[in-house]
């Protein structure tokens, strides 16, 4: 289906200067289809744009070489004039995790079907292959109404939990629920991208909110199995012992990445200005504590990526951090979500220990429409996997429609810095 472009703003903020769109600077371009400001080299479709809201896109390449896309959206029986479809949010069935597929390298896609035909929403699909065999797994939040708890600020906590299919994605397994060994008992949110170890441990961010403070409080774990998903632990520790950044009560949306030779690097949101990371050197046994990175972002997720050459890291950040007085995560603070309307990229060859300059590769160009600044400059929980030389990134945008942009991994290396603007 095509889309008809939304309308675009005149100017947009880019790294502190106002931008006209008539006039770019740099040959940067308006990709008016997708509503965007990009580098040249990028190209940009519009694969589904929701009647209400959408949340977290993912996408993967199946063992069979198909494109799998799926993302939580409005359900049948969830009128959108009622409020965004976020699980969180709900006291009954809002939303439903559905599936695009792609068989030609994603020139088209083909959709929306319901993923898991369930009786309880999603918050996102953590899509994961191990090295060996030819099984997907889906894993990611649980919200099953009688196996979490809504009141005391613990509505975002569930368990956490996996489907598999061994028929390329089309059809699943019920749901299995992780229990760790150190704390059978424990809920939580994930929906970043998980790793396995060279040793083949698995490896899955979790996070726990506690909204009741103000600001809410969250704590940052790693769920590790070293038998393919039949048992678990939950490190560093069981619940009262995650990790935080001082001073801000909260660290959250933890996301690791495998480096080889029993290192592993955990990539984490913090409200302070920068992405945090962590760092195992045993196979994800033990952990150093997380400290800030030199990378500015504000309260939004990780998005660490390795290149196809397996040895180089690209963060993508926002490059900006305006939300000084920090008071809690509050969809309508213009500071905190205006910041999420930028991605810029840095690289690392060693490991994240140091990082090249940002590098700009785009910004929202649409004209405000929504009441609230949690949706007119999303440009944050960006997917993306690299096929062929091809990146192929997914960008839940204005939490309205999933855009799709490809363009070639070396063009990486060759964006702007902030000189451009």
């Amino acid at each position: 289906m095509r889309y008809q472009p939304l309308p675009l703003a005149e100017q947009v903020a880019v790294h502190g200067v106002r931008v006209d769109m008539s006039s770019p600077p740099g040959g940067l371009q308006v990709l008016e289809e997708v509503g965007l400001l990009a580098v040249p080299g990028v190209r940009g479709q519009v694969i589904y744009r929701a009647p209400g809201s959408l949340f977290e896109t993912r996408a993967t390449v199946t063992p069979g070489g198909d494109y799998l896309l799926m993302f939580p959206t409005d359900s049948a029986g969830h009128d959108p004039t009622e409020g965004h479809c976020h699980y969180g949010r709900a006291e009954r069935k809002v939303n439903d995790l559905v599936a695009f597929r792609s068989s030609d390298g994603g020139e088209s896609w083909h959709g929306p079907s319901i993923a898991f035909d369930i009786d309880y929403n999603q918050h996102g699909f953590v899509p994961f292959i191990p090295r060996a065999g030819s099984r997907l797994y889906a894993f990611g939040t649980q919200p099953i109404w009688d196996r979490y708890r809504r009141d005391q600020g613990l509505r975002e906590n569930a368990p956490i939990g996996y489907r598999w299919s061994d028929d390329d994605g089309h059809t699943w397994s019920g749901v299995r629920l992780i229990e760790p060994g150190n704390d059978p008992g424990f809920t939580g949110m994930s929906v970043m991208r998980m790793c396995e170890t060279e040793a083949g441990s698995w490896l899955i961010g979790s996070h726990e909110a506690d909204w009741s403070h103000r600001p809410l409080q969250t704590r940052q774990y790693v769920l590790r199995s070293e038998d393919e998903g039949a048992s678990w632990q939950l490190l560093p520790g069981a619940r009262g012992g995650g990790w935080f950044a001082s001073g801000f009560g909260r660290l959250d949306e933890g996301r690791p990445i495998d480096l080889g030779g029993g290192e592993v690097l955990l990539m984490a949101r913090s409200p302070e200005g920068h992405l945090w990371q962590a760092r195992s050197a045993d196979d994800g046994s033990t952990w150093s504590y997380p400290e800030p990175t030199p990378l500015v972002h504000p309260d939004a997720p990780p998005m660490l990526f390795m290149l196809s050459d397996g040895a180089t890291l690209a963060a993508f950040h926002h490059n900006r951090h305006h939300d000084l007085d920090y008071t809690g995560l509050d969809g309508t603070k213009p500071e905190l979500m205006a910041d999420r309307s930028e991605l810029w990229v840095a690289l690392s060859g060693d490991g994240g220990r140091s990082w090249t300059e940002p590098r700009f590769l785009l910004a929202n160009a649409l004209e405000p429409s929504f009441d609230t600044p949690f949706r007119n400059h999303q440009c944050s929980y960006m997917d993306l996997f690299v096929d062929r030389g091809t990146i192929h990134m997914f960008i839940p945008h204005r939490w309205q429609q999933v855009t799709c942009l490809r363009f070639p991994e070396t063009l990486l290396a060759d964006l702007p810095t902030a000189a451009v603007f």
